[in-house]
């Protein structure tokens, strides 16, 4: 994309738009939050390989999203600062984009799980019917949220990723 400050913004903007619709969606599948999670929204984390401006759209989009999906505030301001860091990483390795996928998925894996303990006050979590509580509890709420963030960022973030990158409008 072309160096122009209008288009920049326009495409920021649609970003977060587009982020917003996609948590909302994933939202009515219960897939938006808590210790499962899957947000579709995550997979346009792998954009800023191909357009900068996509970073400060993906840091308000996120922002937007959870406050209309009516999260807590410091999840809002935690899930959003976990956002931007991943996007922020995804930029940083955009020379690698089979690598700049990872980032959004570390840093929700060791944010989220912090929120859902300290903000939503999770005391335990059963999967494939064994319970987590106490020290257990943190490190299994970083694999689920972390494979969720596989599935959005790594999974469909990649598809996302092979289908555009052969737009020449998005070429840097």
């Amino acid at each position: 994309m072309k160096n122009n400050k209008v288009q920049q913004i326009a495409f920021g903007g649609a970003v977060a738009a587009l982020y917003v619709v996609l948590t909302c969606a994933a939202a009515t599948l219960n897939l938006a939050s808590g210790a499962i999670q899957v947000r579709f929204s995550e997979a346009l984390t792998i954009l800023p390989v191909l357009i900068p401006a996509a970073v400060p759209g993906l840091a308000i989009g996120c922002l937007l999203a959870n406050l209309l999906t009516g999260c807590a505030l410091w999840d809002v301001v935690f899930g959003s600062l976990a956002t931007l860091l991943g996007a922020v990483g995804t930029w940083l390795l955009r020379k690698k984009p089979f690598l700049a996928w990872i980032p959004p998925v570390v840093s929700n894996m060791v944010i989220v799980p912090l929120v859902l303990l300290h903000v939503y006050g999770v005391a335990d979590l059963t999967v494939f019917g064994h319970t987590f509580a106490g020290n257990s509890l943190f490190w299994m709420l970083m694999v689920t949220v972390g494979a969720g963030e596989v599935i959005s960022c790594g999974v469909l973030g990649l598809l996302l990723y092979h289908s555009l990158r052969k737009i020449p409008q998005l070429k840097k």
